[in-house]
């Protein structure tokens, strides 16, 4: 099966550098040339990944996301490709992996260079996929959200969005991102989302207004519903209690980033602590 890259430029620093399907994956099949999860997940590509599969549980996500290697899967904000490193070796052999990104059009850039960058990622992706994976990219293609070829739309089973929606709600384009969402979803089709998680009873000022990269879980859910979408189920699987989420400089005082340097005297505290506690869910079109 053809690998499908699509994924435009790369999103807010905040991201640090999406799949839909219908009910219990009716269309999706398994067949000689599908993968093995758990394959995939062991594999030496991944030596330096799998720290985090702890934190981030990509087996027991991809099944609440109701994942099958026969799918049509859209990846939104690849990034450094932690995901895609699962993702595109676990989808492309029998199904279809597309990577997506947002518009680089209309932004603020600190210089030419960097807006280069920006818009030269959709090229440089299809051959960072090859590295990250071990795949060929000969027709791997890569774009934005609002370069979304015509035979896309309605044929992806599932949009999956990892950590990303903070970006999109302080840039202001997760309504843009959601639109293309839903127009390439198929009937049925279902997006998922992991998202760090501001802590129960937050104020909207600390969580909303101002980026530390948690949200508030309603916050989520109503960005969905606002572009016709309603929630299916959510998940604690990527939960962490011991995580109170309200620090000063944000998500990224946590690992992996560990942002406040080695010099923190609380740099043995974030490390216990280990990643950010997350909310887990899972999207469907609403009628």
């Amino acid at each position: 099966m053809t690998l499908r890259l699509f994924a435009p430029a790369l999103l807010a620093a905040s991201t640090a550098l999406v799949a839909f399907a219908g009910p219990a994956a009716a269309d999706a099949h398994i067949d000689a040339s599908a993968p093995n999860l758990d394959t995939v997940l062991a594999h030496e590509r991944r030596a330096e990944d799998q720290a985090r599969d702890q934190y981030r549980n990509p087996a027991e996500t991809l099944a609440f996301f109701q994942v099958e290697p026969t799918m049509t899967v859209a990846e939104f904000g690849p990034g450094g490709g932690w995901y895609t490193r699962v993702l595109a070796p676990y989808i492309a052999p029998a199904g279809t992996y597309i990577a997506v990104n947002a518009d680089s059009d209309g932004r603020e850039y600190p210089s030419p260079e960097a807006e280069a960058r920006a818009k030269g990622w959709a090229d440089r992706f299809r051959g960072v996929v090859g590295e990250m994976t071990g795949m060929g990219t000969g027709d791997a293609m890569a774009f934005e959200v609002d370069e979304m070829p015509e035979d896309v739309a309605g044929t992806v089973d599932r949009v999956l969005i990892f950590r990303s929606m903070h970006g999109l709600n302080m840039g202001n384009i997760a309504d843009d991102v959601l639109k293309a969402a839903r127009m390439m979803l198929k009937d049925g089709g279902m997006v998922g989302v992991v998202q760090h998680r501001a802590p129960e009873g937050a104020s909207y000022d600390d969580y909303g207004a101002r980026q530390r990269g948690y949200m508030r879980q309603q916050d989520v859910v109503n960005i969905f519903e606002a572009n016709g979408f309603e929630l299916v189920d959510s998940s604690e699987i990527n939960a962490n209690p011991n995580d109170p989420a309200d620090w000063e400089r944000g998500v990224w005082t946590l690992p992996p980033v560990l942002g406040t340097g080695e010099d923190d005297p609380r740099r043995d505290e974030y490390l216990a602590i280990g990643e950010s506690d997350r909310m887990t869910l899972l999207f469907k079109k609403a009628d």
